[in-house]
């Protein structure tokens, strides 16, 4: 029986249970033979195409609506990168930090009212950080208020093909309204990689400095996948972990779609595969992947550094706690992860005096990216202890 048919037939039995069942079915037999992530969940999309001719090589939901997160970034930098090739704007001028932007959740710079920062700085703190409050006072110079910015996003997007997508902010921080499509995306990452192929190795920096501290880019498939030159990562609630991926070689380009993943690592692996997948059906072997190198390439020229220390091995955690039950655990260590902005949430048992307690942790993290996250968590009164990379090792701050 095809899924039309099964449909069909649960709609008439008017039963949620079936109506279910029969989501999952049909998304298993959409994808078999395929990659898969979060397999069944109400969220999940994805698509592969070939940026050139745009030709899909894989698919699943691409035209379903889902909350874009931090991706909505793509289109906040094509608008920055557009200003620039029209010179209304340039990578030195200053942009002013407002209260409005500077109160923006992580993940973030620290801006403070008043402040200023360059345009580059803007620019870099959007691809390696995902800083919201860079994103909302971009949005604020392009647009005079991020409201009417948003506006203007929806506008040229809706302009560039995007027919299913509509921005409330310039960030992804969550609005009901702020929705896309995989296949949207897709197409606003090939039109970033052919309209602005200078600009575009900015999604590539692996860490810039600014004020004293080095920032790392979150997108791990830049060291882990052969070929892969950006683009973005995302994460909110209501859209799981979402990614977009774009690899070259022997001079093919494909662009990959992730939405919906439950955690980071799953959805990096499915991305893997799914552009494994692609590459092999363009005809093109697959890489032998090497164990990735803790050192990182330079900085592009703009940057304004010369060197970047070495990329902290990611064997860090946090803890932030022990519960009577896992349901507790589980919610604190989700919590927590949102906190450091990355990440995999775990649990652990332990037995005290005859009783089971549950830890709370986060693990996958740099030593910076456990410290941060235990500073973001201090300020909200919460208990948080960094994991050093010796197992079991407890370091407090």
């Amino acid at each position: 029986m095809t899924c039309a048919a099964l449909r069909a037939w649960c709609l008439e039995a008017l039963t949620l249970r079936c109506v279910a069942a029969l989501a999952s079915v049909c998304l298993i037999l959409a994808t078999a033979g395929a990659a898969r992530a979060q397999i069944g969940s109400d969220r999940y999309s994805s698509i592969v195409v070939e940026a050139n001719s745009g030709r899909v090589l894989s698919a699943v939901n691409p035209d379903e609506l889902r909350h874009p997160a931090s991706l909505t970034k793509m289109m906040t930098l094509y608008m920055a990168f557009e200003a620039m090739r029209d010179r209304r704007i340039s990578l030195n001028q200053s942009v002013p930090v407002s209260a409005h932007a500077a109160s923006q959740s992580p993940s973030k710079l620290g801006l403070r009212p008043g402040a200023r920062i360059t345009v580059e700085e803007a620019i870099l703190g959007l691809v390696t950080k995902s800083a919201n409050d860079a994103a909302s006072a971009l949005g604020e110079l392009l647009g005079g208020d991020e409201g009417r910015f948003a506006q203007m996003m929806t506008l040229r997007a809706r302009a560039l093909g995007m027919i299913s997508t509509t921005f409330r902010n310039a960030s992804g921080l969550p609005d009901p309204a702020q929705v896309t499509t995989a296949r949207d995306l897709s197409l606003l990452a090939r039109r970033l990689v052919h309209d602005f192929p200078s600009q575009y190795s900015y999604f590539s920096v692996p860490s810039f400095r600014f004020r004293g501290r080095t920032i790392f880019n979150h997108d791990h498939l830049l060291e882990r996948y052969p070929g892969t030159d950006g683009i973005k990562t995302g994460y909110i609630e209501a859209s799981g972990f979402n990614l977009v991926s774009s690899a070259v070689r022997a001079n093919i380009r494909l662009i990959g779609v992730v939405l919906g993943a439950s955690r980071p690592g799953e959805r990096d692996l499915h991305m893997i595969s799914l552009l494994d997948d692609g590459f092999a059906q363009m005809d093109v072997p697959v890489a032998a992947r090497p164990v990735p190198s803790l050192r990182i390439a330079p900085l592009i020229a703009s940057a304004h550094a010369s060197t970047v220390p070495a990329r902290q091995a990611s064997h860090w955690g946090i803890q932030v706690g022990a519960f009577a039950t896992q349901a507790a655990a589980r919610q604190a260590a989700a919590e927590a992860m949102r906190a450091a902005d990355g990440g995999q949430a775990r649990t652990e048992a332990v037995r005290v005096n005859g009783h089971t307690n549950w830890r709370a942790q986060v693990m996958g993290l740099t030593q910076s990216e456990a410290a941060s996250a235990c500073a973001v968590l201090a300020k909200r009164k919460k208990p948080c202890m960094t994991l050093r990379p010796e197992l079991g090792q407890l370091a407090r701050n």
